[in-house]
């Protein structure tokens, strides 16, 4: 560290508690860990530059030195210069920092970065370049560490996944072939949830995981941006999820998030930036790029990582912007390419969990977010019966067998919740099964008669399926449609997306909806009722 130039700044701190007042601002750090800064800064006329900047902190002597220092450094600086500082580079500003002060530079990059994002998101007017620039996504894992490092490298996945392919290197990422020049790539995360109840190391969008990705970006020599999309993501995703679970459906989350805030949020950056093309680290491929309707999604080359299902509500125009670098190649293809890059990421776990349900439970979380606690109700079957009972309808969904506390002489499964009554109904798997599914909320991007397969969960197998009517059906949208089945599916659960597809092709989806319940049958006097045992 240099000491006196440690001292300047911490004597006569510049931009202290001159936030600007037409700016943007990001906020790092908390009072329970001691420290808490905002750093504010403004753009120029023209968005690409920054004319002020300035800080309040309620913090230690390194971190008002470090912001003091990023200040005098960051104004008259380009956006996409300022861009790729982080932590380090912060610390280079005061001669380098001692492990024990480090944490200070952490603290100032982060709120930096989120003020950054803002003004960007908010404000910047860079111009589109002579080539294509593309705008990756971020999150901290290896997919999308894989996927920035293609776009980074200009490179085909096919051409790196080959036995015998370059491994690029990380720092400054050069083009392959000498005279190729160096594609225009920038680089963002989103930040959309921080709860003290979850484990910020499992989640793909908190703060510990924008950090990561930022340092990721910034070896591989990318400008990196942080969106903090925290208030539209309870909003948009976490509000209607727990509307939905209240309402006695089965959500799906990532998939509003998809349609509704992270891609639409990162295609605004993208026009922003000067940006044409939005690349993230999803396993699915893009066709018929020249079709009048606009292209479509089709199933990547790794069906078990195929992530087509969740990204299947997004709309032709935003999907013609899309890239998915990934689509071609598996998930261990990923992993060696990240390992021959020496990507600290390659051998990190996937995430498991969503996102805001990562190192706690669903019931916990519908408790402390949505006060939906636990309510005791009845367990029926299809008479009318009561055969048991349970705590509350938000912990079960059609198709479940595990958890009911039920003993009978064949497995009962969930056949229906209803949220006004808090009573859940079970039956036989013959019972469950299903040949017709209901779907409201349709969006065709195709003419019905094209559809002959459909999807009604993540992890399942495509069904051989069609429309009723289908050869009426216009692509657009509507109201209200049913699929028929070629084979009985065991149930399918009111609120997940039904994606309906034609072979490998994405082309439309629905939410499903629950069938008019049967009215309760006259029990046979030789039958046995379950026998109730408490709901665990």
């Amino acid at each position: 560290m240099d000491s006196e130039l440690y001292e300047h700044h911490l004597s006569s701190p510049r931009g202290r508690g001159k936030v600007p007042g037409q700016g943007a601002s990001g906020v790092a750090g908390t009072r329970a860990c001691g420290d808490v800064i905002r750093f504010g800064l403004a753009l120029d006329a023209s968005g690409g530059r920054v004319s002020d900047a300035g800080w309040e902190a309620d913090a230690c002597g390194a971190t008002i030195a470090a912001a003091s220092a990023i200040v005098e450094r960051v104004v008259g600086m380009k956006l996409l210069d300022v861009a790729r500082i982080g932590a380090h580079d912060v610390a280079r500003e005061l001669g380098g920092l001692s492990p024990g002060k480090f944490h200070a530079a952490e603290l100032v990059a982060d709120a930096l970065a989120r003020a950054l994002g803002t003004a960007a998101y908010e404000g910047a007017q860079l111009a589109p370049p002579a080539a294509e620039r593309t705008l990756v996504a971020m999150s901290g894992g290896v997919d999308s560490a894989v996927a920035a490092l293609l776009c980074a490298r200009g490179s085909g996945a096919d051409d790196l996944a080959r036995p015998g392919g370059h491994g690029p290197a990380l720092d400054g990422v050069a083009p392959r072939g000498a005279s190729a020049p160096a594609p225009d790539v920038l680089a963002v995360t989103l930040e959309l949830w921080a709860d003290e109840a979850n484990d910020g190391e499992r989640s793909c969008c908190s703060a510990s995981a924008v950090r990561l990705a930022r340092g990721l970006a910034h070896r591989m020599g990318l400008p990196h941006f942080t969106l903090d999309l925290r208030e539209q993501f309870r909003a948009g995703v976490v509000e209607p999820f727990l509307a939905d679970w209240r309402a006695g459906l089965t959500p799906n989350p990532c998939i509003r998030c998809n349609g509704n805030v992270r891609l639409d949020a990162m295609l605004d950056l993208a026009d922003r930036l000067g940006a044409s093309a939005l690349a993230t680290g999803h396993y699915a491929r893009v066709v018929a790029h020249d079709h009048p309707d606009g292209p479509l999604l089709a199933a990547a080359a790794d069906a078990w990582k195929d992530q087509t299902y969740m990204l299947a509500a997004l709309q032709p125009d935003s999907l013609a912007r899309m890239r998915f670098p990934l689509g071609s190649i598996t998930k261990t293809e990923a992993r060696r390419i990240a390992a021959d890059a020496q990507l600290p990421v390659a051998s990190k776990a996937d995430s498991q969990d969503l996102c805001f349900l990562a190192g706690t439970t669903r019931a916990a979380f519908l408790a402390k977010h949505g006060g939906i606690g636990e309510r005791q109700g009845e367990i029926v079957d299809t008479t009318g019966n009561v055969i048991g009972r349970h705590r509350g309808h938000h912990g079960f969904t059609v198709g479940q067998r595990r958890g009911l506390g039920l003993a009978n002489s064949e497995p009962l499964f969930v056949l229906g919740v209803d949220a006004r009554t808090n009573r859940v109904t079970v039956g036989t798997r013959e019972e469950l099964e299903a040949t017709r599914v209901h779907i409201r909320g349709v969006r065709l991007f195709r003419a019905g008669g094209r559809v002959d397969r459909v999807k009604l969960r993540y992890r399942a197998k495509p069904l051989p399926a069609r429309l009723r009517d289908a050869e009426a059906l216009s692509a657009g949208a509507h109201r209200a449609l049913e699929i028929e089945l070629a084979e009985p599916v065991d149930g399918a659960a009111p609120g997940q997306l039904a994606c309906l597809m034609d072979g490998e092709t994405i082309v439309g989806w629905g939410t499903i909806t629950a069938p008019p319940m049967p009215a309760p049958r006259p029990a046979p006097t030789s039958a046995r009722a379950a026998e109730p045992v408490p709901a665990g």
